[in-house]
């Protein structure tokens, strides 16, 4: 200790037989402080940098410490200082010495003391080194910036099994620390030595060294302002945090933007989720159209896609802020951010969002079924509420847990009308709690979040009682999302930290014409919120149904006259218009009568609405009306079935003298998904898309009679339609491309490789409708400005602009 003299390292003026003279140290020790809490960021980085400065003097000196801890390291007015050099050698023995495995075991079973901070080869009896240092070092700076230790135990046994086999958990306490500081933690704490850093001085050097990242971004030059942008954001939410905590000042607000991944477009499959930590977002983009769940830490100006997640949708949490929830393939999946394969907790078909809880559950949405719960680590779903199945299209969606664990929001569709329930995990308590067009969320203290026309709401709520307490005020607009599946595309931390995603204009789409090279030749009508359409057989007209909130109706568009008039009534759902042969009629679906049911109207007159077929009740109910054959003797339903068939297609026979009299029948039935379905212009084949191959793909079969079976798409694709001739086809590939594909006459059902038109981006992805006129060109809704490449918005400390 007498041969080392660095600031950082106390000072050994003189030593004899029975004393030691050293420094006076004014102060109190690290472990103190710590016992307060974690420290601020900057500050736990600034000591980081001193303590493993004077560790390298001491390492260059040969001199290996071997018991770094909290209780070791002084903090003064100046900086800290390293003490007790007593456990130090100048040649390191092998194994633990006798000193270090001393310690006391409280009366709750914790061991205290130096073993919390050995590295695995001391007591492994391996000969210990500098890295044995770096190892302890790693721990100090996972507890000054946690305010937790790195390993715990109820034991000695325990404590020296985490040590030897376990990771810390995520260094989530202190919200946004930068992923470079918990990289380079987690190096310091490789179990194996020769994985960690080979010298405190590589440690120094990187503390002092901004981010790779950080500098590797600057030389994106095609998006350099919002790389400079991004900087000083994801500066501004560390410094914010910082600030507060030194200063304990009232937290100011702050709002930033934060864009998709270069080269990818965010999806619509499920909101942003928000951390509980707020440390991290995760969302779902795509790129060349294929979805996948990212990871985006705040601090940072890079997102990561995680592995496994392709096709995922609807991310959501766990408290710890270390897994995430998921839903593909039919299924309920969760996979862990820091590393590893995603695992399959249940099967679950077509879902509507899910939330997880502290007490280790997971309660999901599945579509028209209700809500159900599964244990975190996987097993059998069991059923928590079931939506009126006499109501028009009665669903629950999108839960939330409440603090307590056992209570959870989740939105029901009733009627045509949306509002916002509790229920309860242990038994069928069920309360409403408001009128909202959208999915509702909780955040600390006691408020509920959600949406009324695309305006981000808040209102008091108290949790213990369940209720409502003050009225609701507005804190964001024009929310994206809602109108379709009332979700809108908003989540919230447990520490108030706010992403939404925002859309502009009326947050519809645009109704626009294009030729074969993708050259944009007209628009039709205003922005508006479209589902579905289809051009009239003699091209003059455009029957679309215009969505808002759980309700919609069918509209006629004059091309010639550049006008739209109201084609159906309400009050409740009226969609998927489809044209008779001769244009006279437009077969649709509506939720007037009970469940759903197709019916007819007449074009030219007040003639009333026809049931086409009665509800068949359950299963099938009808979802959709897909198309009408040229010799107008079928109706093309889509369907979802049973659990174990999700969406089918099938057939409805029409009689012209007695149209309700039709019974359908299943055309395409299976355990996978099969929708979209399209009846070529002569009658003989059936277009459809279908996921069996794990992906949507284009498929044809012969028709009314099935027979052969043939794949047209090559690479994923859906939304499949015939040209009027019949001789193309036409589809949306899954990486966002309009393909043609020649379609050979004959008896024999031939086709020719799908050529590439022009990009496209539709609303809903692949899984979205187009049409095809007889002049050949193309209509299709459009998001104006590109609404998925618009960036998020993430708000730090939101409530601070309550009440003002």
């Amino acid at each position: 200790m007498a041969s080392l003299n660095h600031p950082h390292i106390c000072v050994l003026h003189d030593i004899g037989p029975a004393y030691m003279g050293m420094e006076l140290i004014e102060g109190e020790t690290l472990a103190a402080r710590i016992e307060e809490g974690a420290l601020p960021l900057d500050q736990a980085v600034k000591f980081a940098i001193q303590i493993a400065d004077a560790l390298d003097r001491a390492h260059r000196a040969g001199v290996t410490h071997r018991d770094v801890k909290p209780q070791n390291i002084m903090l003064t007015r100046d900086g800290v200082k390293v003490l007790d050099f007593g456990l130090a050698k100048s040649i390191a023995k092998a194994g633990p010495s006798e000193e270090t495995l001393t310690a006391v075991l409280t009366t709750e079973g914790t061991i205290m003391g130096t073993p919390q901070y050995m590295a695995p080869e001391q007591f492994e009896g391996k000969e210990a080194d500098a890295r044995g240092d770096i190892w302890a070092f790693g721990a100090v700076l996972y507890e000054m910036v946690t305010g937790l230790k790195a390993f715990q135990g109820k034991s000695y046994g325990s404590l020296v099994g985490a040590i030897l086999s376990a990771d810390p958990a995520p260094m989530a306490v202190q919200p946004f620390t930068p992923a470079w500081l918990e990289r380079l933690v987690r190096r310091c704490l490789a179990k194996d030595a020769d994985d960690r850093y080979q010298s405190m001085r590589d440690v120094v050097l990187e503390l002092r060294t901004p981010p790779e990242e950080t500098a590797a971004a600057f030389t994106k030059t095609s998006r350099w302002p919002w790389v400079v942008a991004g900087v000083f954001a994801a500066a501004a939410l560390a410094l914010a945090i910082v600030h507060f905590r030194e200063t304990k000042e009232i937290p100011r607000l702050l709002k930033v933007s934060v864009l998709p991944p270069e080269g990818a477009a965010f999806r619509g499959t499920g909101p942003p989720a928000v951390s509980p930590d707020g440390r991290r977002l995760a969302f779902v983009a795509a790129i060349d159209g294929k979805d996948q769940i990212w990871v985006r830490d705040l601090d940072s100006l890079a997102a990561r896609a995680l592995p496994g997640t392709a096709d995922g949708g609807f991310p959501f949490w766990s408290p710890d802020s270390r897994n995430i929830g998921f839903f593909a393939d039919g299924k309920l999946k969760k996979i862990d951010i820091t590393g590893g394969p995603a695992l399959t907790l249940c099967d679950t078909g077509a879902v509507r969002g899910g939330t997880w809880s502290d007490n280790g559950t997971i309660v999901y949405s599945a579509a028209g079924q209700g809500m159900f719960r599964v244990p975190a680590a996987g097993g059998s779903a069991t059923a928590l509420t079931a939506p009126d199945k006499a109501a028009d299209r009665g669903d629950h969606r999108y839960p939330w847990f409440l603090p307590d664990g056992r209570h959870f929001l989740y939105t029901s569709i009733t009627g045509g009308q949306t509002a916002v329930y509790v229920a309860d995990l242990e038994s069928k308590e069920r309360k409403r709690l408001l009128a909202a067009g959208s999915n509702a969320v909780y955040s600390p203290p006691g408020y509920l979040l959600f949406v009324r026309e695309r305006t981000l709401m808040v209102q008091p709520f108290d949790a213990g009682k369940l209720q409502t307490t003050e009225e609701a005020v507005p804190i964001a607009e024009q929310v994206e999302g809602g109108d379709r599946s009332s979700q809108n595309q908003f989540s919230i931390s447990r520490n108030g930290v706010l992403a939404y995603t925002s859309g502009s204009g009326s947050g519809g789409n645009q109704l626009t014409w294009f030729d074969r090279s993708g050259k944009v030749t007209g628009t039709l009508g205003e922005p508006d919120v479209f589902g579905f359409g289809a051009i009239s057989p003699d091209g003059k007209s455009v029957a679309s149904d215009r969505r808002s909130q759980a309700v919609s109706d069918i509209w006629l568009h004059d091309l010639a006259r550049g006008t739209a008039s109201r084609f159906t009534f309400g009050p409740k759902v009226n969609s998927y218009p489809v044209w008779s042969p001769d244009g006279g009629r437009i077969a649709f679906f509506s939720t007037r009568d009970s469940t759903g049911h197709p019916f007819q109207r007449t074009t030219g007159g007040t003639a009333q609405d026809e049931v086409l077929s009665k509800p068949m009740g359950e299963p099938p109910t009808h979802t959709r009306v897909d198309d009408w054959t040229r010799d107008g003797r079928y109706l093309i339903l889509g369907a979802v079935g049973a659990a174990n068939t999700r969406s089918d297609i099938w057939v409805l026979p029409l009689n012209p003298e007695k149209p309700a009299e039709g019974k359908p029948f299943p055309y395409l039935q299976t355990e996978f998904r099969e929708h979209f379905a399209k009846v070529s212009p002569d009658g003989r084949w059936l277009a459809y898309t279908s996921n069996e191959s794990k992906r949507d793909e284009v498929y044809v079969q012969s028709f009314p009679e099935r027979g052969g079976k043939w794949q047209v798409s090559t690479n994923g694709g859906g939304s499949s339609i015939w040209s009027r001739d019949g001789r193309e086809l036409f589809y949306v590939s899954t990486d966002g491309k309009m393909m043609a594909v020649e379609i050979k006459g004959g008896a024999k059902f031939e086709s020719g490789a799908p050529k590439p038109l022009f990009n496209v981006r539709l609303p809903g992805g692949s899984n979205a409708w187009f049409d095809v006129g007889k002049d050949g060109r193309f209509l299709i809704p459009v998001q104006p400005g590109q609404a998925d490449n618009a960036p998020m918005t993430v708000v730090v400390n939101w409530q601070t602009g309550l009440g003002k």
